[in-house]
């Protein structure tokens, strides 16, 4: 690959995710980006980020230029460049002078195609900015778009890969509730559903506020399950598969007496770093939600099952290079088999959220018309999706679910996908 420069990683990480299926996730956790220091491992991220999301747009400026498609990781460090160039707004000369320069360097696999670079680069950047803004945007992989197109029509699929397209910004929670109080002193967006909405893309730890444990980043769509589930103060409450923690701190900040269970022990110490910034204690538990028994039941558990994470594509563009349908169907059995468990552990009368970071109905609504089926008397919430800001159009047909969509609040910058149900077992005889 094209050197050790932010440039030359995020080509490496594009071509990770396109030739090896290797999300950005795995790349970096893998030590993609450790050769650099810190200021140049975030621009190298961000850069690679903005190449997946620009990919075809980036091909249409190169290929009327170039007789045959190079080599795959000349190809890589040709579509970062451009995208650079004309999404990110960095001045031409110096991103195609230090991309030649950086091919020359990289070895006996690119520097035969340094001349080649110089002269397709030169002339792609030469297309004028309106024809690259009016590109379409990227195209979602046939396997979720003809879902997306059954589920939702296509006018729908259109819009959500324009709001994938355009990327998120950082959502903040609010530790004490009050999102008016912290867009105010932080210089953001309050949305309808009270999330403080960053304007920058600047360090996140360095904002007021990071360090006392104020906040923490958590998309506006995820930030809606917890208040669903609606925890009172000394309530037991179960968040099931819980890690990075975001859910769990807002049970928490409500009072709530939280049990965190999550699979994996990487990701709980993440969530018990996060409780340590933020002052809020849980109890913590690393185990597998098939085979663990609680000690006694729940008041209300947040079930946010593990998923195909078709709706975070705007925040995750690597995932529709590395993702396929081959994983739907076992997917769709470990979260009826984690909904059927969670239902057991909860005392009579008891709620449960179920949510999925999913835009695909056999992870949402199909679920929850399934397990209603399984067991008798589970039963919508009255008023439970009727939060503050959630439109009423976002709540399902059936009542017993919201469903939220990229392509949703367009002028604020979209939301992530997501689809939350809030369900009450069967009360006891004489309750």
């Amino acid at each position: 690959m094209a050197g050790a420069s932010a440039r030359g990683r995020a080509a490496a990480l594009v071509l990770g995710v396109t030739e090896e299926r290797r999300t950005l996730a795995d790349q970096i956790a893998g030590g993609a980006l450790d050769p650099l220091a810190p200021a140049e491992r975030a621009r190298a991220q961000r850069l690679a980020l903005t190449a997946l999301r620009n990919l075809s747009r980036a091909d249409a400026l190169l290929k009327p230029h170039m007789r045959k498609p190079p080599p795959p990781a000349v190809r890589a460090v040709l579509r970062t460049a451009v995208a650079e160039v004309f999404a990110e707004g960095a001045p031409a000369h110096g991103v195609v002078s230090e991309t030649v320069g950086a091919l020359r360097a990289g070895g006996k696999a690119t520097q035969g195609f340094a001349a080649m670079a110089n002269a397709v680069l030169r002339r792609a950047c030469e297309t004028p900015a309106e024809r690259w803004a009016g590109l379409p945007p990227e195209v979602l992989p046939g396997w979720l778009r003809g879902r997306l197109m059954s589920a939702w029509g296509k006018r729908a699929t259109i819009a959500m890969e324009a709001a994938q397209a355009r990327g998120a910004a950082h959502d903040l929670t609010p530790r004490d509730g009050d999102g008016a109080g912290l867009a105010a002193r932080l210089g953001a967006q309050l949305l309808p559903t009270g999330s403080v909405r960053l304007a920058g893309s600047g360090p996140i730890s360095e904002l007021p506020g990071y360090a006392e444990g104020a906040w923490w980043v958590q998309d506006a769509a995820a930030a809606l399950a917890a208040p669903i589930l609606a925890p009172k103060r000394g309530e037991r409450v179960l968040d099931l598969c819980a890690a990075p923690g975001g859910k769990t701190m807002q049970l928490a900040a409500a009072g709530a007496e939280v049990t965190a269970l999550d699979l994996s022990d990487q990701r709980m110490t993440r969530l018990r770093e996060n409780l340590a910034r933020t002052g809020l204690s849980a109890t913590t538990v690393v185990a597998d939600a098939l085979d663990w028994q609680p000690p006694a039941r729940f008041d209300a558990i947040l079930l946010d099952a593990p998923c195909s994470a078709t709706g975070t594509i705007r925040r995750h563009p690597d995932l529709p290079h590395v993702r396929d349908a081959s994983g739907l169907k076992d997917l769709a059995a470990l979260q009826a088999q984690l909904l059927d468990r969670a239902l057991g552990w909860l005392r009579p009368g008891g709620r449960l959220v179920y949510a999925t970071c999913s835009l695909l109905p056999e992870e949402g609504e199909a679920q929850i018309a399934a397990a209603r089926e399984r067991h008798a008397g589970l039963a919508p919430i009255p008023g439970a999706l009727a939060r503050p800001g959630v439109e009423p159009g976002w709540i399902t047909p059936a009542g017993d679910g919201l469903r939220l969509r990229p392509d949703y609040w367009p002028d604020a910058g979209g939301m992530d996908g997501f689809f939350i149900a809030c369900l009450a077992t069967p009360a006891s005889p004489g309750h």
